[in-house]
């Protein structure tokens, strides 16, 4: 396959912008197209955690996951970790017997893969980490020293910065509505909501939650799961915590300034049930105040339900399409983990026009081919 002469990254969420800049700073004519403006989607409104410790099902998924920890460390001394790079850990524990005898489990499990993890009670947490935490004295709390958290849309609005420094042009506030196609059924063009055309030997397809649209557009079937998610910031007079954390029912981290930032797959679970997202906020903040309670003062500013980027099978889908040549899919749940390992990967393979790695051999689209 020829090296495509211009191409067109649809989306400028942390997927796309680091697909993008990894494509400009190899040369390629990059244009990035966004619905919205970048970083301002599901990537500003995800917990944005960077870890493999949650990924241990599949092997090979955990391994990409380490590795998209390692292309962060190097992403931080390559552009300057400034204010999107906070690696501080992340602390979790359980409050019932069950799921403390799991957590330990996959503690132990972690360790044999000689991932960085620390066993150590509720009362060395506040002693040494979280001072601020009610968590009791016994309790095992496990701590990841490697791990950290990203806020999402610095780090996007940095690489897009890049990738325009690198030649690379945008479309921002402007959706994709059509992706037309030559005779032998190869991307040739793109067709934008304002009515302008753009011509293109390649497209990537990091739409995230409306990557299955985009695929449509080509004729593919990408399914999606539907796993609506609600993230709410609070509004704190002193921040009292220094890094992320998954308690008992809520998950809780500091999002720079004054804003911390609270999540609950329980809370999710009534997103159906209960349309008013201030209800929605009023509960997650209710449970973040039981295990920090200077949260109690903080006010809550802002709430927002996303749907979750996540392919059927629950697992990324990065890659070209045999079908359509000149038509790749990067898009992944753990985007904001994998963002700077899978824009590396697939500007390389882009870039030469050939598949050189194989962390991606079991995440390549075709798998979802009828």
């Amino acid at each position: 396959m020829k090296r495509p002469e211009r191409i067109a990254v649809i989306g400028a969420g942390v997927l796309g912008s680091s697909v993008g800049w990894n494509l400009a700073r190899r040369g390629a004519d990059v244009v990035l197209v966004e619905a919205g403006q970048p970083g301002e989607g599901v990537t500003n409104w995800s917990f944005s955690w960077v870890n493999a410790s949650n990924k241990t099902a599949r092997r090979s998924y955990f391994d990409l996951n380490v590795a998209g920890m390692t292309a962060y460390q190097d992403l931080a001394r390559t552009i300057g970790p400034d204010a999107w790079w906070h690696p501080t850990g992340h602390l979790r524990w359980a409050d019932d017997p069950k799921a403390g005898a799991e957590l330990l489990a996959t503690a132990e499990l972690l360790a044999e893969r000689d991932y960085g993890v620390e066993v150590c009670t509720g009362a060395e947490v506040r002693r040494r980490l979280e001072p601020s935490v009610a968590v009791p004295d016994e309790v095992p709390v496990v701590f990841f020293p490697g791990e950290a958290w990203v806020h999402g849309r610095h780090l996007v609005r940095r690489l897009v910065d890049l990738s325009v420094a690198a030649g690379a042009t945008h479309r921002f506030d402007t959706a994709v509505r059509e992706i037309g196609t030559h005779a032998d059924g190869s991307v040739a063009t793109v067709v934008l909501s304002d009515g302008s055309r753009l011509d293109v030997d390649a497209v990537v397809n990091a739409a995230g939650p409306s990557a299955s649209r985009v695929a449509g557009l080509v004729g593919r079937d990408l399914p999606m799961r539907r796993e609506p998610g609600a993230v709410t910031r609070l509004d704190c007079p002193r921040v009292p915590v220094r890094r992320a954390m998954h308690a008992p029912h809520i998950e809780i981290r500091p999002d720079g300034g004054s804003s911390v930032v609270l999540h609950s797959r329980e809370v999710d679970a009534r997103i159906d049930t209960e349309e008013d997202p201030q209800e929605l906020a009023r509960l997650l903040h209710d449970l973040a105040r039981q295990v920090v309670p200077d949260l109690g003062t903080a006010r809550i500013m802002r709430t927002r339900v996303s749907n979750r980027p996540i392919p059927g099978d629950g697992f990324p889908s990065v890659g070209s399409v045999a079908s359509v040549p000149g038509y790749y899919e990067a898009v992944a749940h753990s985007g904001i983990t994998l963002g700077p390992v899978i824009g590396r990967l697939l500007a390389e393979e882009i870039v030469s026009g050939q598949r050189r790695d194989e962390m991606l051999a079991d995440f390549r689209p075709e798998r979802f081919t009828p």
